[in-house]
């Protein structure tokens, strides 16, 4: 990289970082425990809006993984939502009616909170309808992972988004609040994946799967991202550019191997497609807070009129994370 583009970057990184100092006017404290927090916790940052059903399986995953401290930016839920993640003592929780589309679709506001709170923490960047599958995860915490990523002097951790699905209308399973979503939501496509470089921020950058075949069938390049780089040994200086796709600095994104080696990587499994999606999309396309002008939104609102069945003869069942590892799809690199 030249002199000038990595100057420019600085610059950018600079601007993103002032921005979010000046989105924290946006944010209300309304349960804050971050004073509990100990210098070696695990942290979990997330933004949500309505997502009352899928909270006590979410908080209960990682909790489970070993997460030690949760902070959730509230877009002003309706659902109960707010008032649930205040009753819970390592829920840290703000709340704001302000526009997600201009806080950077929820980046501004926590790349302020992870600024504040995350500086000398490892931290998860997640979803609520996000779970990060790493090697090892069904026999070892997630702090053995940070403590290998910390010996091997790795400061950020990749993990493909892979879409899960059920088999048949998605409406077919009516969903449970506490349920794990994955009982319904089994299903992957094991390949169908497009892979290019980002040349300016380094990352890579991946399309393919349920999505791309199914909604945006004609238009696959405009299907969304799947490559994240969601864990993180978080730095007050460091700043996420564009959801958790990508990092300032740029070395942040170079999360593979391009010698012919494999660096470990994770799967985040995605379960957007329960029942609820239908109600959801509704809501996000009439809200139109989304990325380019909701055109993700706008497919999926045109697509499930008839609630479709994503599953088709090439799909996968997911049985754990060494199935993913076999795949291709993530890698222990040289974690043994």
């Amino acid at each position: 990289m030249g002199l000038i583009q990595s100057y420019r970057l600085r610059l950018q990184r600079r601007r993103w970082r002032i921005r979010a100092f000046r989105k924290r006017r946006e944010l209300r404290a309304m349960s804050d425990h971050s004073a509990l927090v100990k210098p070696d916790d695990i942290l979990c940052f997330t933004t949500m809006r309505n997502e009352k059903i899928r909270l006590p399986y979410f908080l209960k995953y990682y909790r489970d993984q070993g997460v030690d401290h949760f902070f959730i930016v509230d877009n002003d839920s309706g659902d109960g939502s707010l008032e649930y993640l205040m009753e819970q003592p390592d829920v840290s929780v703000w709340h704001t009616n302000k526009s997600y589309k201009r806080a950077r679709f929820g980046v501004d506001w926590l790349n302020w909170l992870q600024m504040k709170y995350a500086h000398g923490h490892w931290a998860l960047v997640v979803d609520p309808d996000e779970f990060l599958i790493y090697p090892f995860c069904d026999t070892r915490p997630i702090r053995a992972l940070t403590d290998w990523l910390d010996a091997s002097s790795i400061k950020s951790f990749s993990a493909m988004l892979l879409d899960m699905y059920p088999k048949g209308r998605i409406d077919a399973q009516p969903y449970r609040e506490g349920q794990n979503p994955l009982e319904i939501t089994s299903w992957f496509d094991a390949g169908n994946y497009m892979i290019n470089k980002n040349k300016t921020f380094g990352n890579l950058w991946i399309q393919g799967g349920p999505r791309a075949r199914s909604f945006f069938k004609d238009k696959p390049e405009k299907a969304p991202a799947l490559n994240k780089i969601p864990l993180v040994k978080w730095d007050r200086k460091y700043t996420y550019v564009s959801s958790t796709h990508m990092l300032l600095p740029r070395g942040l994104n170079l999360v593979y191997d391009e010698w012919g080696g494999e660096k470990a990587s994770g799967v985040l499994l995605h379960t957007k497609f329960l029942d609820t999606f239908t109600q959801k999309a509704a809501e996000e396309l009439e809200r139109r807070q989304h990325y380019s002008a909701s055109v993700e939104y706008r497919a999926y609102a045109e697509s499930l009129k008839d609630n479709p069945d994503l599953w088709c003869k090439w799909s996968e069942k997911y049985i754990n994370w060494r199935q993913l590892e076999i795949l291709g799809l993530m890698s222990k690199g040289n974690w043994a």
